[in-house]
Parts: C-alpha cells; sequence; structure tokens
C-alpha cells in the first residue's frame, strides 16, 4: 500500500514537472526568449524530465533564432547541436523541421558540408526534404562563392522534385555571374522567366549588376542560325528561342514602363504573349484526357477524341452552359439561347467567317429543341458544325477544355476553372495556359463585349520578332496558327484606334513578330540582332500601367541601327497603304487564304467540309 501511494506521487510530481515545462517552454517561445529556453533545457536535463520531439524542435528553432543575434551566435550554436545530440541518444526520431533548423545552424557556422549532408540522409528518418531543407546548404555555398556545390544542390533537389523559386534562383544566378559562368546565368535568367514570371527588387538588382558588368560585355553570338531560331521559338512558346545570347558589346540597362499595347517605352520594341511550349501543351492535354476518362463513361469521351481528331481546325472553343447561363440568375431567367448565338455570331465575323465550336450537354440541347425559336438555331448551328452536344452523365467541362488544348486555341468562358487547377499540372502553368487562351465575356445592356487575352505577358522576354511564313512554306504549326486568329482578331477589334504613325509603323502583335505581307519581311524567323531583354517586377497594385520593366539592350551603333530595321520594326518604305489601318487589316485577310489555301487543317482559308456533329 505504501509502495504505491509513493509510486503515485512521483508520476504526480513528474507530470507536474512536465506540465511546468511545457507552459514555461511555451512562454519562451512565444516571446523568442532564447537565454530563457536553454535555461529551461538545462533544468530539465538535471531533473530528468521527460522530453518530446516537439519540445526539442521548439527549442532548436530558438537556438537558429539567435545565431543572427552576435552576441548570442556561440551559445546558441553550441546548444543547438548538443540538443540535436541528446535528440538521438534519447531515440527521439527526428522530423523534416529538426533536420531544416540543424542545417540552419550548420549554415550558420559556415559548414554547407554538413548541412548538405543532413538533407542528403533525411530519406533514413523516413522523410522528405521540402525546399527549406535545401536552403541553408544552397544559400551558405552561394554566399561562399562555392559555385559547384551550389549546382550540386540544385540537382539533388531535382533528383527529389523540389522545386526552385525566386530566392533561390537569384542565389544560384548571383553566384553564377559573380564566377562568370555565363551559359548557368542564361539559364538562372529562364528559369527565373518559367517559374517566377515578375521578380522582385532584390532580384532585379542582380539581373542589373549582371548586365552591366565586363563579363556581360564579352557574352553573345553575332550570327545565329536562323532555321534554329524559328524551331526555338516554336518549341519554347515564344519570347524567346533558348540558344543562348545575342550580340556583342556594352548593354544598356534601364528602369521604364509598358505601354497598354505591349510597347517597351524604353527601346520602342513590342513585348509578346507568351504561351507554354510544346511538350508542356502535349501533357496537358494528355492529364486532361486521362483525368476525364477516369471520370467520364470512357466510350464516350474517346469518341470525342476521335472526332476532334477528324475536326481539327476549330479557331474557338465556346462553353456553352458559361454563357447561356449568365446572368440568368432572376426570377424569369433560364437558358439564354440568345446570349450564346450573340458569342457564336461574334467569333464568327471577328475570325473572317469561321465557326466555332460550341460545347453543350445533350439535356441541354433536347430542351432548347422543344422551343420553336431555339430550335432554328440549333439546327442551324448544327447545319454549320458549331455544335458538339456531349452525352447524358458527362461533365461537358472536361470536353471544352480539353478541345481548347488539344487545338491549341482560344476558350470562351468565364469560368476560372478553379477545381481543375490542382489535379491538372499546376496552378502555375494553368494559369499561364489560362492567360494566353481565355477569352471573357460580359454583356452590358444586352451587348455583348468580348475581353480577348492580354497582347503580352508579364514574363522576362527576350525580345523574339517572328514573320508569319518562310519562303517557300505554306503549312503552318499549330503555334503559328493561333498567332494569325489573334492578328486578326486584334485588327478587326483596333483598325480604327491606332491612329499615330508609330503604331501604325509597328504592327502590335498578340504573339509577337513582324507579318509578312506588301513589303513586310518574310524571309526567316528573326531575333533583335540587339537580343534585347524585358523583365517585369512585381508590383502591389493592378495598375499595370506604373509596373516597372527592366529594358535591357546592347548599346547602338550605325550598324546596329540598320538591323535593327529590319527585324526590331517593321519596314514601310513605299508603303503609303500603312496610313490606313482597315486596308491593312484586309491585307492581313488576303494574306490569310493566300498563305495556306491548301492546308485542309488551317485556321485560314477554305473550311473543308466536316460532317454533322454526333
Amino acid at each position: 500500500m505504501t509502495t504505491t501511494m509513493t509510486t503515485n506521487k512521483k508520476k504526480k510530481t513528474n507530470q507536474t514537472l512536465e506540465n511546468k515545462f511545457q507552459f514555461e517552454l511555451n512562454s519562451c517561445s512565444k516571446s523568442k526568449d532564447f537565454c530563457g529556453a536553454i535555461s529551461l533545457y538545462d533544468d530539465a536535463v538535471s531533473n530528468k524530465t521527460r522530453l518530446n520531439q516537439h519540445q526539442l524542435n521548439a527549442i532548436l528553432y530558438l537556438c537558429s533564432n539567435a545565431v543572427t543575434n552576435p552576441s548570442l551566435k556561440h551559445l546558441a550554436l553550441d546548444y543547438g547541436f548538443r540538443i540535436f545530440n541528446h535528440m538521438s541518444s534519447l531515440n527521439i526520431t527526428p522530423n523534416e523541421a529538426t533536420v531544416a533548423t540543424v542545417a540552419r545552424l550548420a549554415a550558420a557556422n559556415g559548414d554547407g558540408n554538413r548541412a548538405f549532408e543532413l538533407v542528403k540522409n533525411i530519406d533514413k528518418y523516413n522523410v522528405a526534404p521540402r525546399l527549406r531543407t535545401y536552403d541553408p546548404a544552397l544559400f551558405c555555398f552561394c554566399e561562399f562563392l562555392d559555385a559547384d556545390k551550389a549546382y550540386e544542390v540544385e540537382e539533388h533537389m531535382n533528383s527529389v522534385g523540389v522545386s526552385l523559386e525566386e530566392a533561390e534562383i537569384a542565389a544560384l544566378l548571383k553566384v553564377s555571374a559573380k564566377k562568370g559562368r555565363v551559359d548557368r546565368v542564361y539559364r538562372y535568367l529562364h528559369k527565373l522567366r518559367s517559374s517566377v514570371r515578375c521578380v522582385g527588387e532584390s532580384t532585379a538588382a542582380i539581373i542589373e549588376e549582371w548586365f552591366q558588368s565586363s563579363e556581360a560585355r564579352e557574352v553573345g553570338e553575332g550570327d545565329l542560325d536562323v532555321r534554329k531560331v524559328r524551331e526555338g521559338v516554336s518549341r519554347n512558346g515564344g519570347g524567346w528561342h533558348g540558344l543562348g545570347w545575342v550580340g556583342k558589346g556594352d548593354w544598356v540597362v534601364s528602369r521604364t514602363s509598358v505601354d497598354g499595347d505591349g510597347i517597351c517605352c524604353g527601346c520602342c520594341e513590342q513585348l509578346v504573349c507568351v504561351d507554354i511550349d510544346d511538350e508542356e501543351m502535349e501533357k496537358f492535354a494528355l492529364s486532361i484526357a486521362a483525368l476525364a476518362v477516369e471520370r467520364e463513361v470512357k466510350a464516350n469521351f474517346s469518341e470525342f477524341q476521335g472526332w476532334l481528331e477528324k475536326h481539327d481546325c476549330y479557331e474557338a472553343i465556346v462553353d456553352g452552359a458559361n454563357i447561356g447561363l449568365y446572368q440568368q440568375n432572376f426570377a424569369d431567367g433560364g437558358f439564354s439561347i440568345y446570349q450564346l448565338d450573340d458569342v457564336v455570331k461574334e467569333l464568327y465575323n471577328r475570325s473572317g467567317k469561321k465557326w466555332p465550336l460550341v460545347i453543350l450537354h445533350n439535356k441541354r440541347v433536347r430542351g432548347l429543341m422543344e422551343n420553336p425559336s431555339s430550335r432554328i438555331l440549333v439546327e442551324e448551328w448544327m447545319k454549320n458544325g458549331v455544335l458538339y452536344t456531349t452525352p447524358n452523365g458527362s461533365n461537358d467541362d472536361w470536353y471544352w477544355l480539353y478541345a481548347a488544348v488539344k487545338l491549341r486555341c482560344l476558350l470562351v468562358t468565364n469560368d476560372e476553372m478553379r477545381d481543375h487547377i490542382f489535379e491538372l499540372i499546376g496552378s502555375n502553368f494553368f494559369n499561364q495556359w489560362k492567360e494566353r487562351h481565355q477569352v471573357h465575356y460580359t454583356f452590358v445592356k444586352g451587348n455583348l463585349k468580348l475581353q480577348m487575352p492580354p497582347s503580352y505577358s508579364l514574363v522576362i522576354q527576350t525580345n523574339v520578332f517572328v514573320p508569319l511564313v518562310s519562303k517557300g512554306r505554306s503549312v503552318l504549326s499549330h503555334r503559328e496558327k493561333l498567332f494569325l486568329v489573334r492578328l486578326k482578331y486584334w485588327y478587326i477589334e483596333n483598325s480604327n484606334a491606332y491612329g499615330e504613325v508609330e503604331r501604325r509603323r509597328r504592327i502590335v502583335l498578340q504573339d509577337g513578330g513582324t507579318t509578312a505581307h506588301n513589303g513586310f519581311k518574310t524571309d526567316v524567323w528573326v531575333e533583335s540582332e540587339k537580343g534585347s531583354w524585358h523583365v517585369p517586377l512585381a508590383l502591389g497594385t493592378s495598375n499595370e500601367s506604373s509596373r516597372p520593366w527592366l529594358c535591357i539592350t546592347r548599346k547602338s551603333t550605325a550598324a546596329d541601327d540598320d538591323v535593327a530595321t529590319v527585324s526590331n520594326s517593321v519596314d514601310t518604305s513605299g508603303n503609303s497603304h500603312l496610313d490606313q489601318p482597315q486596308k491593312l487589316a484586309d491585307n492581313v485577310r488576303s494574306l490569310d487564304s493566300q498563305v495556306i489555301a491548301n492546308n485542309s487543317t488551317s485556321i485560314t482559308g477554305k473550311r473543308k467540309e466536316r460532317s454533322e456533329p454526333s
């Protein structure tokens, strides 16, 4: 009896000590009291108080914070490593937070190798590393200008699927610039372009410093294989060819802005609207198809895929339900076929008399066919190959999304597709695709207004100017076809808006470049000889006109200026018709039919016959 009472008393005392320790540790954590926490730790060890992973991690975290204080750094490092070793002796398994914190301590001690070894061995704890686990080693190597070790960390990150973000790419860019690793500088600039888009102020400063350096002055090639340039631009989605530095000589770095038409106010070059590249686009389409087959009746979606292969010349896909139900949440509201017909007719007129494809559920179509006035419109759509009806039990979202991606064309919908984003390739990728392809709409007092995709992308660009066709070539790629669609839409919408001489002189393209007709250069796709770069900075406001951009160009010489007239601008010699925007629009349409009259899958020229949709 006495022994039992004594044991219970000891348990109660221990519980009280543990509770007291936890309470006081919570207080130290809230106030970031490093000295108080290590005092508690010493008392706990002396009293043999039972400690757990969470408590030791909390003290380790306070140690990692304290290393930033010079007067506490040595003590914080000593206690941090001692606590980590104590965890091992207590057979407490570290988690990812433990490894990340101890790696920060090692990096603070200048020991990047130890920080890297910790993360390389994390799998023995059966946990996966995260970006923050790698950061201490990566930033430590970059700070000490150990470029090769920093690249090794990046390779290890890639091997386990951990992606770099702006801070990490900027650090690698900086160490590469400092060490004169020019190929790596080019690579990390394009990593920023593909994953970050708009850069922060500190990253912008690194970019400015590089282009003002003596190493940057010496890099570059005066001549590039134009065929490879053309292929690179097409493959990479526009905005860059990926073949390396262009030109030689000093760079001029300035901060400027970009006007609403995508023209740089510093150098007057036209920025482009950048698409995802061909490989990503194909993966995107396959991902949508795979998910659709999982969720739909496989035979139904497979039938649609086969139908789309035979009817692949649409320029725009229309989310019929989204438009028909727009602003219909009132007492007498329902499905407005007339709103949908307005969109169909508007796209038809804008695209040079080519019908879009409307995706609409079979149940909805049956209801419309019961109304005599609606039936007339539906039958007209069927006659013109406008309508594809999705079968009973299907989700038409998969059909219109797949069609828009597979055909590389425009998608008219106000659906932001948030329920698809995380199931597909990733939010950044998906948002980039939407920026390039989604057309929003509104009806103001019954009048339709389409909001076309922006004329340029908020992304780092190495300006590439892309004539429409090369000599002797009559078949356009998917990306060229979309380019022409966007060009035609732009002219029809804006032919009366640009009366300024400079605007008439520089054709503002949705997809970048100079068109090939009536005196415009048609020989090859070419990149600006100056190899200019444009870098958007992150902005805390939605006012795009105030967004700062870095404009980076080679210093001009007389020879450069001659080249620039050819490749960066529009050769207007002997072309007085450029003063008449509508004639210019007509010329584009004329080129439209001339170039690809024999291309059955093109977006222009004579429309091929198609069977009536099922």
